[in-house]
């Protein structure tokens, strides 16, 4: 698994740990449980001259799904990693339901307040709310981390993709273009649009060819509206003809590949609105920045052949990528946000009249929705041992959300809070991996198990 997050007695980040020496210093009591997600351990005895090795946050902003990783750059040794699932879709389908309970109610004459979008006026830099989001989850977790490890510096993918370079090279050089990135920008952009999937038989995980969809041979330009993706069998088959006579049988197939090609990509246009405010706010910590392109994020993945994942991506992010990175032992970490629920008094029906009375306190005998909770039922019909969500009720007998199912009418005096809602669930993805022509390292034995004290990992005792 990944390594564990470090404290000293006045909460200043030390260097994170092997599990199985966070395990001995939980054993030996020279320790105890800080937070459970990302798991942290803070010392009881304080530290002289603490010791920490620099390490770098690298960032793979995403529209759904964003790739952290904490690298050491002196030895490549990749400390942490998560994937951090954006709720902005959930967000934009919330404001758009009630935007339309609000107008439904004002067609229908019921009272209601006026609508107030006419005399309202935005701030410079204003996003919609679903962006913003985006931003503020990714922020957040910047500075969780800064609390937990040494970080001293910040890489971020900035530009997703250069739509002004793929459509006309020369805008930035010709020589950029030409040299070792070129294409990477391009069949990046191609992989997003159209799905990882060939564009006429819709075969994946199979290698795809860039395909033009009016031929060159005819006039067809290097345009990325000209430009498609296709399997071999595919590519051969249309060979020199127009899309028109290949698909001449199909035409729904034909209107859906003309449609998409015009089509902007949402996803990518969510990442490059957000790109510099993120970029703003992350400057604003005063850490150093590095910028990244997503071509240069795939050529150092293809480079390093590692596969495609969102924290690996992260791992590849700029210039300052080492050479050899080793993830055998990375367990990413997926955090889902949640939020922190919702300011409505009361549900709604589909109508948007009130349905069932207001809501009621946020807490209830010091819990709230959302906590983790470990219950250990010793009486009644339930009896036994559930971990997970809560969902709090005024009477006292909760729910809980584990992962065999919804478990009903646990009281409140049965449960012990594991982790306290912070707005974001806690999961765990697929293991690293080890490239097969870059061998992991055999690391050394841990210090300080026979001869040398607890602390020194850290600093002098």
């Amino acid at each position: 698994m990944s390594k564990v997050f470090v404290i000293d007695t006045k909460k200043q980040p030390l260097n994170p740990v092997h599990p199985g020496y966070a395990r001995l210093l939980l054993k030996q009591g020279k320790a105890a449980v800080y937070k459970r997600y990302p798991f942290t351990l803070i010392l009881k005895t304080a530290v002289e001259h603490p010791r920490g090795e620099p390490l770098r946050i690298k960032i793979d902003p995403g529209s759904k799904t964003t790739g952290i990783a904490l690298v050491n750059d002196a030895s490549g040794e990749v400390v942490f990693a998560a994937h951090l699932e954006h709720r902005g879709a959930q967000i934009k389908k919330a404001l758009d339901q009630r935007r339309g309970v609000r107008r439904g109610r004002r067609q229908r004459e019921t009272r209601y307040r006026q609508p107030r979008f006419l005399n309202r006026r935005r701030r410079q830099g204003w996003l919609a709310p679903s962006l913003e989001s985006r931003i503020s989850n990714i922020v957040t977790w910047v500075e969780r981390l800064r609390r937990l490890a040494p970080i001293t510096a910040i890489s971020q993918e900035l530009v997703k993709f250069d739509l002004q370079t793929l459509d006309n090279p020369e805008i930035s050089g010709i020589e950029y273009q030409q040299g070792t990135l070129q294409g990477y920008e391009t069949r990046e952009y191609l992989l997003e649009k159209w799905g990882r999937k060939c564009s006429y038989c819709d075969v994946s995980g199979v290698p795809l060819q860039v395909e033009h969809i009016r031929p060159r041979a005819k006039h067809g330009g290097n345009r990325i509206s000209n430009l498609c993706l296709a399997c071999e069998p595919c590519n051969l088959a249309k060979g020199t003809r127009d899309i028109q006579v290949f698909l001449a049988k199909k035409p729904d197939l034909l209107k859906k590949i003309l449609a998409q090609a015009q089509k902007p990509l949402q996803d990518a246009a969510a990442v490059n609105t957000t790109r510099w405010a993120l970029y703003e706010r992350l400057k604003a910590l005063g850490l150093p920045m590095e910028c990244g392109s997503g071509g240069l994020t795939k050529f150092n993945r293809t480079m390093r052949e590692f596969p495609k994942e969102h924290w690996i991506d992260a791992l590849c992010v700029g210039q300052s990528t080492p050479q050899q990175l080793h993830t055998s032992s990375v367990l990413p970490l997926v955090i889902k946000a949640k939020g922190h629920g919702c300011r409505q008094k009361c549900n709604l029906d589909d109508l948007g009249f009130p349905r069932g009375k207001a809501k009621g306190a946020k807490k209830v005998k010091s819990f709230q929705t959302g906590d983790l909770v470990r219950a250990v039922v010793t009486t009644g019909t339930k009896q036994g041992v559930y971990i997970g969500r809560v969902l709090v009720r005024a009477s006292g007998s909760f729910d809980l959300q584990t992962t065999q199912g919804r478990v009903k009418g646990i009281s409140h005096r049965f449960c012990t809070p594991v982790h306290r809602n912070d707005g974001y669930g806690y999961g765990s993805g697929r293991t690293g991996v080890t490239p097969p022509n870059l061998p992991e390292k055999e690391g050394p034995f841990l210090p300080g198990l026979k001869a040398r004290g607890i602390l020194d990992r850290f600093g002098e005792e």
